[in-house]
């Protein structure tokens, strides 16, 4: 396989939001991408829903008191298309970097987990919504469809994502294994659950960088002690809201590459060798060479859902003229 470049320099990105300003958080944003562009990066992931903020409050309140926390998200949360992506794109085309950025997108009346990628022409060329929001997530956001669960292609490669948990769902891991993704994004909150979830999601990325024969950037939130007092008083809860980052950049191979982020902010780099595709691949294609579609295959329904559907009259005008004719001769006649 051919690529574009042979060569492609990733920037994986551990952040803290600015709780409650999605203006604060996209400034952010813009900073690192202007950073990692400065340290030639083709590539930078940003963690899950980082725009406005994860919905930490959502993980640790009981849903009867989390109405202002939620109200307040639906404030914040991002329309698609919009200023805020306009932005975005402008700065992906500006820096020439392909974006990958999780947030809370608002349609209507509902809000969704959404993972987005703008191309280094600015286009958004993938807007995904989380399939299933795990656990505490259902009160939050709806569920997405399948019309995301795809690879798509941009200048540097093609791309799939996932986010958190749906990593858990080797379907749709499968999906975007069938479409060849080159480069998996993969977007966690972060400082959650303590350290086991920082391995269990090592563990997770590792072994899909395996078995896709793809190169995984895996980026996660955090929180600084002070914002964890922001979200609740309660010591108690407060000791939920730490550790559980792992932000790294793994190779084909199961392989780390990068530098790895367990605490506090930054941005990890490394030089993805697409070459280790065909590597790997040559010794375990998934689902090439090493599938048996005669025995195991994937259903999916990729269509968007759509809550209306347009009946079609069962007849054509010309139908209905001649009918309406008849009808009326009839009439006379009588």
């Amino acid at each position: 396989m051919m690529y574009k470049k042979s060569i492609v320099r990733a920037a994986a990105v551990q952040i803290a939001p600015v709780l409650e300003s999605k203006s604060g958080t996209l400034a952010k944003v813009a900073d690192a991408i202007v950073k990692a562009s400065a340290n030639d990066a083709d590539i930078i992931v940003f963690p899950e829903t980082l725009i406005p903020n994860y919905p930490y409050f959502s993980f640790i309140k009981p849903a009867v008191s989390i109405k202002k926390d939620h109200l307040k998200l639906y404030d914040e949360a991002v329309v698609v298309p919009s200023e805020d992506t306009d932005f975005i794109g402008s700065l992906a085309k500006t820096h020439n970097i392909v974006v990958v950025l999780g947030v809370n997108e608002r349609d209507g009346g509902t809000l969704y987990n959404t993972q987005l990628v703008f191309d280094t022409t600015g286009e958004l060329v993938l807007k995904r919504r989380k399939i299933t929001p795990t656990y505490h997530e259902r009160m939050i956001w709806g569920q997405g469809d399948g019309s995301g669960l795809k690879a798509v292609y941009t200048s540097i490669g093609k791309i799939g994502a996932l986010a958190c948990w749906e990593h858990y769902n080797p379907l749709a891991r499968f999906a975007l294994m069938n479409d060849h993704e080159e480069i998996h994004c993969s977007q966690f909150p972060g400082s959650m659950v303590g350290q086991i979830f920082a391995d269990q999601m090592e563990v997770t990325m590792r072994h899909h960088a395996l078995e896709s024969g793809c190169f995984v950037i895996n980026s996660t939130g955090y929180l600084y002690p002070e914002q964890v007092q922001e979200i609740t008083g309660d010591p108690s809860m407060q000791k939920v809201l730490e550790k559980g980052c792992f932000t790294a950049i793994i190779s084909p191979e199961g392989v780390i590459i990068s530098d790895v982020l367990t605490d506090g902010e930054g941005i990890v780099y490394a030089d993805m060798d697409m070459s280790l595709i065909t590597k790997r691949k040559r010794m375990m294609d998934s689902v090439g060479h090493y599938s048996r579609p005669e025995l195991l295959s994937l259903k999916i329904d990729k269509n968007p859902k759509n809550l209306m559907h347009e009946s079609k009259s069962l007849f054509n005008e010309k139908d209905h003229e001649q009918h309406t004719n008849t009808r009326e001769q009839l009439y006379v006649t009588e």
